[in-house]
């Protein structure tokens, strides 16, 4: 779920050589690299800072972390992914500022990614209760068909518009996880280190998230 489609030929590339092309014409000053990795993860990095800091706050960590990047590109060293190093960037100057601007509050209490309280993915009332005589826990609301062509409506503008607004409404923990994981294309293990928790909570919070943002897109087919 990218924020955009770009047709850079930089979408094309994958892994270790793409990120070695890119950081070198970063380097040289090409302005067309740097203006497609900023259309690429702006969006996806200001979900992330809004997490820690209300959005004028979490604006400001964005634009401060891409003069870090254009500042600091001739020092990566290419132990990590590009991708993994701009956000270790922005998650670490995301947490200093709400430190500094909540001092009396310590950062554990200011997004807590592991005791979320437990949630079905699914409503229960969906499904028959014990007493039904003929098929007791089977769907009493069965979800419906989203269409010959469900990508196709979910790549609509109008699509990713609710994709967008479900994500933006989910617990700081979850909007991050599915935010680095399916729209910044993150490994696991990267959400991992960057967000500090572990796997198991990281395919939790995946989890609860996914089954939201999909719950907004059926009841957006629905209403279609």
């Amino acid at each position: 779920m990218p924020d955009t489609h770009d047709s850079s030929p930089f979408e094309a590339d994958r892994g270790r050589e793409a990120d070695r092309i890119l950081v070198d014409r970063l380097r040289n000053g090409d302005q067309t690299a740097f203006v497609f990795l900023v259309r690429r993860y702006t969006g996806a990095m200001l979900r992330v800072a809004s997490a820690y800091l209300p959005l004028a706050a979490a604006e400001e960590v964005v634009q401060d972390t891409w003069l870090g990047v254009l500042e600091g590109i001739h020092r990566f060293e290419g132990r990590s992914s590009l991708k993994n190093w701009v956000f270790t960037i922005l998650t670490n100057r995301s947490k200093t500022r709400a430190q500094r601007e909540r001092r009396s509050v310590p950062f554990s209490a200011l997004l807590d990614l592991s005791e979320e309280a437990p949630e079905p993915s699914v409503d229960p009332s969906r499904f028959l209760g014990d007493e039904d005589p003929k098929w007791p826990h089977h769907w009493a609301t069965p979800p419906r068909s989203w269409g010959e062509s469900p990508e196709e409506r979910v790549l609509t503008q109008e699509g990713q518009a609710r994709i967008r607004e479900a994500i933006d409404a989910l617990p700081p923990g979850q909007r991050q996880v599915i935010t680095l994981c399916d729209v910044a294309g993150c490994e696991p293990d990267e959400v991992c280190s960057l967000l500090g928790i572990t796997r198991a909570n990281q395919r939790v919070l995946l989890h609860r998230a996914r089954s939201k943002v999909r719950r907004a897109l059926e009841q957006y087919f629905e209403e279609a």
